[in-house]
């Protein structure tokens, strides 16, 4: 076994996440589109494959539940999570469209919706999120590497600057946590004592 394993991942994590900085901005101003979305009664509804489908669901139970304190329930849905619906559309359409025809039949004006993809080049929420810009719904992406097509595709975009997906992952997560406290901070303020 490699003695030095835990200590070179760990040291890679922390690069990558103190590269996250220079995507500040870029956090603010979704954060901002999220809160006011949740304040205007619209919903987050997030999608990715694999790790980022975990994420996905994970994310959405922090909004439905709770993040850090007790408020009132926030409207999230991850589109991981409907075996039946996933397996009759992926059989009916094909993979690719598992996401867009859910954001097709659940979505309306004023949503958002989050795609999760290492690469960024996941086929399906590729098309999700075509399909979101076409119905006039707001785009965010979380990526890794360069971005890949949803640096393009997505009108907001994060990029973790690294080719590994677990470190990609790894900053999606703490991306996704981050903004879990802004949204629960801007929409349920703490009550004051």
């Amino acid at each position: 076994m490699d003695p030095n394993l835990f200590s070179t991942r760990l040291t890679e994590h922390l690069d990558v996440m103190r590269a996250l900085e220079t995507q500040a901005a870029a956090f603010l101003e979704i954060a901002r589109i999220a809160s006011q979305a949740i304040q205007s009664g619209a919903k987050i509804c997030f999608m990715g494959n694999g790790g980022s489908a975990a994420d996905s669901q994970h994310l959405a139970a922090e909004l439905v539940g709770r993040f850090q304190r007790e408020r009132a329930a926030l409207p999230s849905i991850a589109l991981t999570t409907d075996s039946s619906i996933l397996t009759a559309v992926a059989n009916d359409y094909g993979y690719e469209a598992i996401f867009s025809r859910q954001i097709e039949g659940l979505c309306r004006p004023g949503d958002v919706i989050i795609g999760l993809s290492t690469s960024g080049n996941s086929a399906n929420v590729l098309r999700g999120i075509d399909t979101a810009n076409r119905m006039g719904l707001t785009t965010i992406g979380f990526s890794g590497g360069t971005g890949g097509k949803l640096a393009q595709m997505a009108q907001h975009v994060l990029i973790v600057p690294s080719p590994k997906a677990a470190r990609v992952q790894e900053a999606h997560i703490f991306i996704g946590h981050t903004l879990c406290e802004a949204i629960e901070n801007q929409t349920a303020p703490p009550s004051s004592p």
